[in-house]
């Protein structure tokens, strides 16, 4: 058995295990490295383990090199899953083993896996250091055969907040790369009213010619203006929404319930069998807005190797509720819109959540 560095001959055999392995996501699709690769010229080592010319193991990388945010690598960075895929804990100990040799060779802080489930890999490294955190959650909601069924499942309380905005004159519509503008309007919008830099436009531009129909672009509408939106992603019968945004000023009318009604239905109706809300700290406002259509919660598993233990005190995971990262987020709402836009995937380029 040997591990080796994924080849742009490889995209097929590469993609044909991430199809047909049970705990794969469209994350670790191959052209994930493209995307990120083309959009902000982070290297992707996307790692592959094969015996007898057959991938038994992969591990898709991403190095993110910044002064201000670090030495990483992270398997997947902006998205909410990763990490490794293989046939037993034997290959995926050798895919760790050559990771670590990576992060040493490239001088890194650190590697960061988003796993689905817990691995023991790390255990058998003990010469390193490493920490598991399962302070996020997925939601996941399984669909029924209808976009009806699944309506009338619903309490009326949650079924009068998704009529409200049609009856105040919204629509949603669901398409591809032609909503790419009103998509990318509303969450630079957004973005800066959180406090937080927006992701370059280029990012959204390849993932809609990469990856085609299984990404789709909603919008809700206002009188032809966009106020809500968002990107939602299919992988196998599931379909999951990674990017969503509205208008602060619209919330009294709750366009994100239609929002988020319109790709449950649009899920239902391409016979899609879970609904992935994505990742949240539970007990917090998006969580709370995601359990509320029936989603249940599922731990997430983020493996953390370091050379240091620098990680141990978790100042990685609660920098934002530092003193000096309020005070960014103050003074990022306060800047001019138009700089914003140009910083803005500056600096997040270089963020790896």
């Amino acid at each position: 058995m040997q591990v080796r560095l994924y080849k742009p001959s490889d995209r097929s055999a590469w993609d044909f295990y991430v199809y047909n392995h049970p705990d794969s996501t469209h994350c670790h699709l191959s052209n994930w490295k493209d995307v990120i690769e083309s959009t902000y010229g982070h290297k992707g080592y996307y790692l592959l383990a094969e015996e007898d010319s057959r991938i038994v193991g992969i591990l898709p990388l991403i190095h993110i090199k910044s002064l201000i945010f670090g030495n990483q690598l992270v398997s997947l960075p902006f998205l909410n899953y990763g990490g490794i895929l293989a046939h037993s804990s034997d290959v995926g100990a050798l895919l760790i083993e050559e990771a670590i040799q990576l992060a040493l060779k490239l001088k890194t802080s650190h590697i960061e896996l988003r796993q689905l489930n817990s691995m023991n890999i790390f255990q058998s490294c003990d010469s390193y250091n490493y920490l598991e955190k399962t302070h996020k959650v997925r939601l996941l909601l399984d669909l029924p055969d209808s976009s009806e069924e699944l309506l009338r499942s619903f309490k009326s309380k949650l079924r009068n907040q998704i009529h409200r905005p049609q009856k105040e004159g919204m629509k949603a519509i669901i398409g591809g790369s032609e909503l790419l503008d009103s998509f990318y309007k509303v969450l630079t919008i957004n973005m800066k009213d959180l406090g937080s830099p927006v992701h370059s436009k280029k990012l959204f531009k390849e993932l809609c010619r990469q990856f085609g129909e299984n990404v789709r672009i909603g919008v809700v509408y206002h009188q032809d203006k966009p106020i809500a939106t968002g990107v939602i992603f299919k992988f196998r019968d599931t379909v999951e929404i990674p990017w969503a945004s509205s208008l602060r000023k619209y919330n009294k009318f709750s366009p994100n319930m239609l929002l988020y009604w319109s790709f449950l239905e649009y899920a239902c109706n391409q016979r899609s069998r879970l609904f992935d809300f994505g990742r949240s700290s539970p007990n917090e406002g998006t969580f709370k807005f995601k359990e509320q259509w029936g989603a249940t919660p599922h731990v997430l598993h983020w493996h953390i190797w370091t050379k240091d233990n620098s990680f141990k005190n978790d100042d990685h995971f609660n920098n934002y509720k530092s003193t000096s990262m309020v005070l960014a987020v103050f003074a990022w709402r306060r800047l001019p819109t138009f700089l914003t836009n140009f910083l803005g995937p500056v600096i997040r380029k270089s963020i790896s959540l």
